[in-house]
């Protein structure tokens, strides 16, 4: 076997039942590029510090930006990113603008990951 590839089945042969079940499970194409879609989103460290921070809690881009050590305008575009992916809403608070995740859905995704990633240490 070849060390720079994933092992495979030393035979050649196909499983009916286990092909038919995947087929019958597996979701439509579009919605896939669409899941693949949110999964880049979530493949920027800026984007996904942005995120961790308002799973703490909800904050304007002053706070973020002097917490993350970027300037407002990097944090802003980050935030534009993340707002057209339903990833944060915003609200108005007098003259500030409070940010925070758009609902726990995206909450539980940052804390699978962290859960994921800190599995086997």
């Amino acid at each position: 076997m070849n060390q720079k590839n994933a092992p495979v089945c030393e035979e050649t042969r196909t499983h009916k039942e286990i092909i038919d079940q995947a087929q019958l499970n597996l979701p439509p194409q579009e919605q896939l590029y669409d899941l693949a879609d949110l999964f880049r989103i979530f493949g920027d460290s800026s984007r996904i510090r942005i995120l961790s921070l308002l799973s703490i809690h909800e904050m304007c881009v002053c706070d973020m930006a002097a917490i993350l050590n970027m300037t407002i305008s990097a944090v802003s575009h980050q935030l534009r990113i993340l707002k057209q992916a339903r990833l944060v809403r915003y609200r108005k608070s007098g003259k500030s603008v409070i940010y925070a995740l758009d609902d726990d859905h995206v909450k539980s995704i940052i804390l699978q990951g962290m859960e994921h990633i800190n599995e086997d240490k």
